[in-house]
């Protein structure tokens, strides 16, 4: 599967931003998908991730409430909802996805990357 995410941008700290993923392949709904991402001088982290099916979500607790992640396999996308955004949620932002229905939290348990987007929040 190949991932392309969109959607970065810049946004002030209270505000909104959605992500998106856009996925190829046929395969896409096979997949554990996720969003993980990477501030400058630290290593990328967890962010959320969603089953194939779309019925389990999971969530880093420095997201968990202001964060939504979810997936439309009809037609390949995944999206990351970021509400009421904090100065410390400036990072790339990667989409990512693994060819097992078992969820993984760790970087290292995905083999498909997006190419990354920037979001900056200004405080």
């Amino acid at each position: 599967v190949q991932l392309q995410a969109s959607g970065g941008g810049l946004v002030q700290a209270g505000g909104s931003l959605r992500l998106s993923c856009a996925a190829s392949g046929r395969t896409f709904s096979s997949y554990t998908v996720g969003w993980f991402r990477q501030a400058p001088g630290k290593e990328r982290e967890f962010v959320a991730a969603i089953t194939w099916s779309g019925g389990f979500t999971y969530y880093a607790d420095s997201v968990k409430g202001r964060f939504t992640i979810s997936r439309d396999n009809a037609k390949n996308w995944l999206y990351l909802q970021m509400n009421n955004v904090k100065a410390e949620d400036t990072a790339v932002y990667y989409c990512a996805a693994r060819s097992t229905r078992v969820v993984a939290t760790a970087a290292t348990g995905y083999g498909y990357w997006g190419q990354g987007t920037l979001v900056t929040v200004s405080s």
